[in-house]
């Protein structure tokens, strides 16, 4: 379902390719003034922008759909291309020294191409979010939920399916089902190598994570920020 070139894709400079600065620019930028609460974009190239101009990533769009809501948050994009979940989990850490309001984690598609187990998969999704709630004050968490290529067969791709929707309940948090729905395997809305987005495929993401992140940004201001 997710990826139709995912063995093609296997062999890609693309898989390797480093991650770029960040694709989005804080909702607001006072001389002097307190930085805008963060939302931190964990994620893998879907994030980064692999292929086209960061600014056209889906953590940029949601920047401008953040500002536009009028909520004051500012996205800060770390997303690194060929990471797995393992590498998701070992930069975490490092990433939640800065205050984060909300964590919005995308990682897994990687596993998936590779064809690594989901019980890691689960593991690593929990130790993220078990250092997030670490913090003090703990970032609110959205999961967005990757699927794994079909060629794998169906036992693989219904475990490394469940394993989103297990760590979800088991912690309690959102979670969009399929980060990709009705982009991937649309031609138009990938890019060359069918797996990274378009800049339209892009924005359709940004379409599909608003409805579950727009309630924790007005959690969020409820709570002060």
């Amino acid at each position: 379902m997710i990826l139709r070139s995912c063995l093609s894709f296997l062999t890609a400079a693309g898989l390797l390719a480093c991650s770029r600065p960040d694709a989005a620019r804080p909702a607001a930028e006072a001389s002097g003034a307190p930085e805008p609460p963060a939302v931190l974009v964990l994620g893998t190239s879907l994030a980064a922008g692999q292929g086209i101009d960061p600014d056209q990533a889906y953590p940029a769009v949601l920047q401008r759909m953040i500002d536009s809501a009028g909520y004051e948050f500012r996205v800060l994009n770390r997303g690194v291309s060929g990471e797995t979940s393992a590498g998701a989990a070992k930069r975490a850490a490092w990433l939640f020294q800065q205050p984060v309001a909300v964590l919005v984690l995308e990682t897994g598609g990687n596993d998936g191409l590779r064809g690594l187990d989901p019980e890691a998969l689960r593991t690593n999704i929990q130790a993220v979010i078990d250092l997030a709630r670490g913090r003090d004050p703990a970032p609110q968490i959205l999961l967005l939920g990757m699927e794994a290529p079909p060629n794998l067969g169906a036992s693989y791709t219904s475990r490394f399916r469940e394993a989103y929707r297990e760590v979800a309940r088991a912690n309690e948090i959102p979670m969009v089902p399929f980060v990709l729905e009705g982009v991937a395997g649309v031609d138009s809305l990938n890019q060359a190598d069918g797996i990274h987005p378009t800049p339209e495929g892009h924005r359709r993401m940004a379409e599909i994570i608003w409805p579950a992140l727009e309630p924790l940004l007005r959690s969020g201001v409820s709570r002060g920020g």
